[in-house]
C-alpha cells in the first residue's frame, strides 16, 4: 500500500490578485511561503519521494519539505496546472481580468480547442491526468508527496470519482462544474492510498493550515 499526497501549491501572486505573465514563472507570496512551511511541518513521516510540477510555484512550496527531508529523492512530473489560455492573452493580466476569457473558453466546450501558443487543450490535460493515474498505480514507495495545482487536482479527483479520463464535451462540462464544487485551498492536501492498482480517496486535509480565509480555486 502506498500513501500519496497531492498538495496544492501555496498562495501565488496570481491567487493574491497581482498581474502575472507566463504560467510557469508565477511565484508564491509571503503567505505562500508560510503555507509551504506548514506543509513541511505536517509530515509525520519521511516521504519516499518528493514530486513537483515544472512550475516555479510548486518548487517554492516544496522547498521547506525538501530541506527538512534532504536525503529524499526528488522528481519532476507533468502535473502542472491546466493552461488553457494562450501566453499572449494572459500576459500581464490579473485573475479578475482573465475571468471573462476563462468563461469564454469553457463555454466553447471543445475538448480539442487550443487557444494559442503556450496553451493546451482539455484533451491534453486529461491525457496528463491519465498518465498521473498510471504513475500513482505503479508506485512501489511507501509515501509520496506531489506538489501540484488546484485545477489539476480537482480534474484528477473528478477522474477518480467518475472513473473516466475521456476528453468529450460531456466530460469537459462535468469537470468545469467540479471546479466550483470541490474546494481545494492553497496548501491543502488530497489524501490518496493505492492498493492492487486501485486508487482510494481519503479526503482533503486542511488542519495544518493556519489561515483558510483564501479559498481561491483558480491559477
Amino acid at each position: 500500500m502506498t500513501l500519496v499526497w497531492l498538495i496544492r501549491h501555496g498562495e501565488s501572486e496570481a491567487n493574491a490578485g497581482f498581474p502575472t505573465d507566463e504560467q510557469a514563472n508565477i511565484k508564491i507570496t509571503e503567505k505562500g511561503h508560510e503555507q509551504g512551511k506548514q506543509i513541511a511541518l505536517s509530515l509525520s513521516q519521511q516521504p519516499s519521494l518528493i514530486v513537483t510540477s515544472p512550475f516555479v510555484r510548486t518548487k517554492q512550496t516544496a522547498q521547506p519539505t525538501i530541506e527538512r527531508f534532504s536525503s529524499v529523492p526528488q522528481a519532476e512530473w507533468q502535473v502542472e496546472e491546466f493552461n488553457y489560455l494562450a501566453t499572449a492573452r494572459r500576459k500581464n493580466t490579473t485573475l479578475a481580468e482573465r475571468k471573462p476569457m476563462a468563461e469564454e473558453y469553457w463555454q466553447q466546450n471543445d475538448p480539442f480547442y487550443v487557444d494559442g501558443e503556450g496553451a493546451e487543450s482539455f484533451a491534453e490535460m486529461m491525457s496528463r491526468i491519465h498518465n498521473l493515474q498510471k504513475q500513482i498505480r505503479d508506485l512501489q514507495d511507501e509515501f509520496v508527496v506531489i506538489f501540484t495545482h488546484g485545477m489539476f487536482i480537482r480534474a484528477f479527483l473528478w477522474s477518480l470519482i467518475f472513473n473516466s479520463v475521456e476528453a468529450t464535451p460531456k466530460s469537459m462540462r462535468e469537470v468545469h462544474i467540479s471546479l466550483d464544487f470541490f474546494n481545494i485551498p492553497n496548501g491543502a492536501i488530497l489524501n490518496l492510498q493505492t492498493q492492487n492498482q486501485n486508487i482510494w480517496i481519503g479526503g482533503i486535509l486542511t488542519s495544518h493550515l493556519l489561515d483558510l480565509t483564501a479559498l481561491n480555486n483558480a491559477d
